[in-house]
């Protein structure tokens, strides 16, 4: 019996909108009641918390491609492998001076440069300056990524936007490959977290503190960092969206996409014991 279910984020529980499906929703609150729920996403936890909140959860939450566990309840950190103040420097340095667009994920925020702004964090501004919402993320459009590194607690991860020649020279250099871990999270861009963080490593330690096999969890994702997660689990998952290398990890690949109630079904045939 599967006591574990732990869901990616985007292109998984939300839709291309980034909305919740109805049906997805119930019966995520549904199997709250029988297993533990678990959100293991690339986000930062402040960019993630609208979602949490929308769905009930109660539970810590994985963010940043497994760098830290986070718990919203007592809000703070559980367990982390942030990056150094002088790996986040080096990194800085590296990154400019191939003209890459970057954004730094730091304790509490997300910060990106004024001078020439990842594309991307505008639609993300935008969407946290809703009014509406409960807990907005903090984004914040600075003068200095070395300055921030100075003043920052944790540096989480770096996200890197550029021509795919130049990734591809930057992702090959010596020390890049050497001291960080690199995740595609779309064409032109790829998540820079410290060696070793990846979903599945954090959720496997995690695991462990609920006295759980990796046997008795269900993984749903659809991107290239799911894969560690989705090979992990007793049952891992690919959503119909995602790419055939995601698919090729996966025991199951899903209905539909992120769109349809795919997800709500595996949910009900899996662990609700209701097929549909």
């Amino acid at each position: 019996m599967y006591k574990v279910l732990a869901l990616d984020l985007d292109g998984t529980v939300l839709t291309q909108e980034h909305t919740i499906h109805p049906a997805v929703k119930q019966a995520i609150h549904e199997a709250a009641k029988q297993c533990h729920i678990m959100i293991v996403t690339g986000r930062h936890h402040t960019a993630a918390r609208p979602y949490y909140d929308e769905l009930g959860l109660t539970t810590p939450i994985i963010c940043c491609n497994g760098t830290y566990i986070y718990d919203y309840q007592n809000e703070k950190v559980i367990t982390h492998n942030a990056l150094t103040k002088e790996n986040a420097l080096t990194f800085i340095e590296l990154a400019q001076q191939d003209k890459l667009k970057m954004v730094m994920y730091i304790t509490d925020a997300m910060v990106y440069s004024k001078i020439d702004p990842i594309d991307y964090m505008s639609a993300m501004e935008q969407w946290a300056n809703n009014p509406a919402m409960a807990h907005p993320p903090k984004i914040y459009r600075i003068d200095s990524f070395e300055e921030q590194v100075q003043h920052a607690d944790y540096i989480w991860k770096f996200v890197v936007e550029g021509e795919p020649a130049t990734l591809e020279r930057f992702l090959n250099l010596p020390w890049i490959k050497h001291t960080f871990n690199a995740e595609k999270s779309w064409s032109n861009r790829f998540d820079f977290a410290a060696k070793g963080n990846n979903k599945g490593t954090r959720l496997a330690e995690y695991l462990n503190t609920l006295g759980y096999d990796s046997n008795q969890v269900i993984a749903v994702g659809d991107n290239h960092n799911d894969i560690s997660m989705i090979e992990l689990a007793g049952l891992g998952v690919a959503m119909k969206n995602a790419d055939d290398t995601v698919k090729s990890h996966a025991d199951f690949v899903c209905a539909t996409d992120n769109n349809g109630d795919g997800l709500a079904r595996l949910i009900h045939e899996n662990i609700l014991g209701q097929s549909q």
